[in-house]
Order: structure tokens, then C-alpha cells, then sequence
């Protein structure tokens, strides 16, 4: 997939016809995967440049503030030269800022784009618990079943709690264990069962099941908004 670097905008010559020509090559690239109903990883990609253009547009104090992950400390000290340069050249920072309302601009359609698939595939899916739920149901498995159901892949999953700007949010972790064949004599409950005889590390594990009727990408799409489907899910009933 073609790729932008996160300073691509104030990179090398600065020249709005140059960058915009690097900028529909990417974006192509990115409808092409969404034609095919493929999200991720394209959709966080863009989302994060959105961001970062936004972000170096507010104040380019942002950028230490927003991306400390992303940036390297060399990508921000990069950026933040470049600001203090075009405060001081009123043609550099004219052409820089059409630059970045264009890209703005075109970078949010595209995200709207793959929001509309998003959304599309978080409503055809169908959240429930598979037998009891312990009071912890910090980690525990989920069955993936999509388009023909008697095909379930299992996954184990561990949520926890991390910090940004004074805020808490939940990540989850996954694991990929195996694909069952489910049928009548074949059932979650008994693939719960087997679970909890082969990985005695959970004798007691929360057990959700996650169904769609949708055939799309399970790698690219279906997996990834059904991990993040999962986490309000159980965030919901938790609170």
C-alpha cells in the first residue's frame, strides 16, 4: 500500500500542485481498499493524518501534546523549525496552509468513507454471552462467526486500562486460537467446554460470541470492529 510519512505535507519542496499529486495517489490507494470493504489498517492510517494536519494547523505545540508515540522526537523538533521559518515567510506559509485545507478537506471525505463501512458492519453485529459471565470479565474468548456460521474462529481476549491527556481509556489484546466447525451437536457451549479443558489456565472464563451475517475481510475489517464492538460491550455492562 502507498504510504505517507507523518511530515509528508513539509517534506522536501513545498509546492501545493506537488502535494496534491502525492496526496490523491494515497487517497486512491485507500478507496481501493475500502472498495473491497477493507478498513484496517487504511482507516486508522488516514484518521492519524487527519490529525496530525489538524494538529500542526492549531499550534505546533500540539504535536508534542498529540503524538508522542507516533513522532519521533527529531519528526517533531522538524516540525516545529519549520513553523517558526514560515511565521517569517508570509509566500511559504501561504502555500503550506493550501496545502494543508486541501488535504484537510480531501482527507476527510475519504475518513467519511470508511466510517460509512464502519458503521455499516458495527450494526450487523449481534453481541452475546455464551453461558454465564464471571464477575471479572477482564479476559476470557470470543467466537467470531461470519457469513456461513458454522465456521468460528476463537480468539482469547485481555482488556485493560491506559491513561492519555488525563483521560482513561480500554485496549484489548488478542490471541488467535483456533477455528471450529459448529453445528447442532456442536455447540458454543461445547466449544466453551473444550476450551476450558485444553487451557486450564481459565477454569472459568467470560465467553462471548460475536455473529454476522456479512461476508466482508474478517483480518481487515470484521475482527477489528468486532474486538473494539466487544470492548463497549463489556465496558456497558460493567458499568
Amino acid at each position: 500500500m502507498k504510504t505517507l510519512s507523518e511530515t509528508w505535507f513539509a517534506d522536501g519542496y513545498i509546492d501545493f500542485e506537488l502535494k496534491k499529486y502525492t496526496l490523491l495517489a494515497y487517497l486512491q490507494e485507500i478507496h481501493r481498499h475500502f472498495n473491497q470493504n477493507k478498513l484496517y489498517p487504511q482507516l486508522a492510517d488516514i484518521i492519524f493524518h487527519y490529525n496530525n494536519l489538524a494538529a500542526f494547523r492549531e499550534n505546533k505545540k500540539y504535536l508534542q501534546e498529540h503524538f508522542p508515540k507516533k513522532l519521533s522526537g527529531i519528526q517533531i523538533e522538524k516540525l516545529q523549525v519549520l513553523y517558526e521559518q514560515m511565521i517569517e515567510d508570509d509566500e511559504l506559509m501561504k502555500e503550506l496552509e493550501e496545502i494543508i485545507n486541501y488535504a484537510t478537506q480531501e482527507i476527510r471525505n475519504t475518513i467519511s468513507n470508511g466510517t460509512e463501512i464502519y458503521e455499516f458492519v458495527e450494526d450487523k453485529l449481534t453481541i452475546y454471552p455464551v453461558g454465564l459471565v464471571p464477575l471479572d470479565s477482564q479476559e476470557g474468548y470470543f467466537f467470531l462467526s461470519a457469513g456461513d456460521h458454522a465456521d468460528t474462529r476463537v480468539y482469547q481476549y485481555r482488556l485493560s486500562f491506559f491513561e492519555k491527556h488525563d483521560e482513561k481509556y480500554r485496549s484489548i489484546r488478542t490471541e488467535y486460537i483456533d477455528s471450529w466447525s459448529r453445528s447442532i451437536a456442536n455447540t458454543y457451549e461445547n466449544i466453551k467446554a473444550e476450551l476450558i479443558r485444553i487451557k486450564t489456565g481459565m477454569p472459568n472464563p467470560a465467553v462471548y460470541s460475536i455473529e454476522t451475517e456479512l461476508k466482508f475481510p474478517v483480518d481487515e475489517t470484521l475482527l477489528p470492529i468486532a474486538k473494539r464492538s466487544l470492548v463497549r460491550y463489556i465496558s456497558g455492562r460493567a458499568a
